[in-house]
């Protein structure tokens, strides 16, 4: 007889075998966060603003290692053209660096600075752990009926969640519910853009194809 794990067993095991495999070597900086989560399929950007992201996050990893190739472990992760700022630098001076490199890349609109200032960079342990968490979290999300889990990226720093997306006001409140009911998880913080409920209504809507038989994409708020 087949053995069928739970959803969130399943995805936690999964998201162990893949840190299992990283070495001791890791790079001093990692664009994109290796402990986010998001599947695009569901994704309410835009493909070209997915690309987008995608192109700032590199740009910055790029500044950061250019210029500050000594200042610890920064992560980039744009959503929107949002970037959150997480991970360790050695000072403050490099906290504030890491930001104005940040605030300089093309189309970037805003950045939340939640770079940790630490006397020593954390180990590979902790970095695992906050993969592990981030699973944890995704899992949860896609058992709970009143969420597009999908929808959300998950980023973990530190046992600290950061969640981003568009949400409406009633998703934004129960995502972090459900993510501060997860074993570690230490605090939660939303850096989400919030839509309304008609708006939402339109993203959900089923697409229809255009002239050229592409399927519409909602626009971004």
């Amino acid at each position: 007889m087949k053995l069928q794990l739970p959803r969130w067993m399943a995805l936690c095991m999964a998201a162990a075998a893949c840190t299992a495999s990283l070495t001791a070597c890791v790079p001093l900086l990692v664009g994109g966060g290796t402990a986010g989560a998001v599947l695009v399929a569901s994704d309410r950007r835009t493909s070209g603003m997915q690309l987008e992201d995608e192109r700032i996050e590199q740009k910055i990893a790029a500044a950061v290692r250019e210029h500050m190739p000594e200042a610890g472990r920064v992560i980039a992760t744009s959503f929107n053209r949002v970037v959150l700022l997480t991970g360790e630098v050695r000072n403050s001076a490099d906290k504030a660096k890491a930001e104005e490199l940040a605030r300089a890349v093309e189309n970037t609109r805003t950045v939340v600075n939640e770079l940790e200032v630490v006397a020593m960079i954390s180990a590979l342990g902790q970095r695992s752990k906050d993969t592990f968490i981030t699973s944890k979290v995704k899992a949860s999300f896609l058992d709970a009926p009143d969420l597009q889990a999908n929808t959300i990226k998950v980023v973990t720093e530190a046992q600290v969640v950061y969640l981003m997306g568009l949400v409406t006001p009633r998703e934004s409140k129960r995502a972090a519910e459900i993510a501060r009911g997860v074993n570690d998880v230490r605090k939660v913080v939303r850096v989400f853009e919030e839509i309304s409920e008609d708006e939402l209504a339109r993203y959900q809507a089923p697409k229809r194809s255009d002239e050229n038989g592409q399927s519409p994409v909602p626009t971004t708020p």
